[in-house]
């Protein structure tokens, strides 16, 4: 075959891959307009500022200098007390709050299951007003209701003859008080989310372990349980990473206290940012929350997603 001819084929074949790449975008440039929006917004409000705040996380930066100092804002954590108090809370804070709202949401989703359609809608929109209404008026609220003097819990406890209680002043109880609280409006969405899952599995896997004598315990556990894992995978890393990121209640309720019984580790990057405006040592905070929060998301994936059958 003659050189110009061999030639000309490559071109020919260039020319049409082209063309074909050419036609597919021309395809996809709508998609891309539609998609444009959101990816703008998180690369310029997540993104972007995720990667400066590691990069600061390696400076000594205030409001009057900045000055590299490479790994001493993370050597600093290692030795500074509050910050080890309120890593210590975090993960109680996720410890405690997530498999109760894991268990509490997928109950009352399979306690609503067989009710009447307004009897479910009822209770689902009982548990989704808190979730719809902003943290900061649910928080307002129950701390309202925490209150020791006029507080409508102690009014309670003055009915049984029980001495009034400082649920957010008294160690004892101000860390179980704000867990509460959190659960209140975490609980919402996984109870939709639940149910959901719950109305696609057929009735006739129950019909089937009915007639062979199975109860109600062990429909759940063989047939309800196994076919809303991916459901309960997402609520699972959602609601834990919600939980490390525990901020608000705390900061209308009880400032970290009493004695830093209830102070987490956005608490304490929100004071050193913007208080004591140590901005480089706030964000050396917030990579290593960001790190455990991956670490703990990786090992949920790996050890939830091989039992899952699809």
């Amino acid at each position: 075959m003659p050189a110009y001819m061999g030639s000309a084929s490559k071109q020919q074949e260039v020319l049409q891959v082209n063309a074909t790449w050419w036609k597919n975008l021309k395809r996809d440039i709508p998609g891309y307009l539609f998609i444009a929006p959101s990816l703008i917004c998180f690369l310029v409000f997540l993104a972007y500022p995720a990667v400066e705040a590691v990069r600061i996380s390696f400076y000594q930066l205030n409001m009057k200098q900045s000055r590299f100092i490479g790994l001493d804002n993370f050597r600093k954590l290692f030795y500074d007390e509050t910050f080890l108090t309120a890593f210590g809370n975090t993960f109680k804070y996720v410890i405690y709050i997530v498999p109760i709202c894991v268990a509490f949401s997928i109950l009352i989703a399979v306690l609503i299951q067989h009710k009447s359609e307004k009897t479910a809608a009822f209770y689902r929109g009982v548990f989704y007003i808190p979730v719809v209404a902003s943290v900061v008026s649910v928080s307002l609220v129950w701390g309202a209701a925490f209150e020791p003097v006029i507080g409508i819990l102690n009014y309670f406890l003055s009915l049984l003859n029980i001495a009034p209680v400082t649920w957010l002043a008294d160690p004892n109880t101000a860390f179980f008080s704000l867990v509460f609280v959190i659960i209140s409006w975490s609980v919402g969405q996984p109870i939709i989310l639940y149910s959901a899952a719950l109305g696609g599995i057929s009735n006739d896997y129950y019909e089937a372990a009915s007639l062979d004598g199975a109860g109600r315990f062990r429909k759940f556990v063989s047939i309800t349980w196994p076919l809303v894992k991916p459901t309960t995978l997402y609520i699972l890393v959602v609601t834990t990473i919600h939980a490390f990121q525990t901020f608000a209640v705390i900061n209308l309720l009880t400032k970290g206290g009493p004695y830093g019984t209830t102070t987490t580790i956005i608490y304490e990057l929100y004071q050193n940012a913007f208080v004591y405006t140590d901005f480089g040592y706030a964000s050396a905070m917030g990579t290593v929350l960001f790190v455990v929060i991956g670490i703990i998301s990786y090992f949920q994936f790996r050890f939830t997603t091989a039992k899952i059958e699809y």
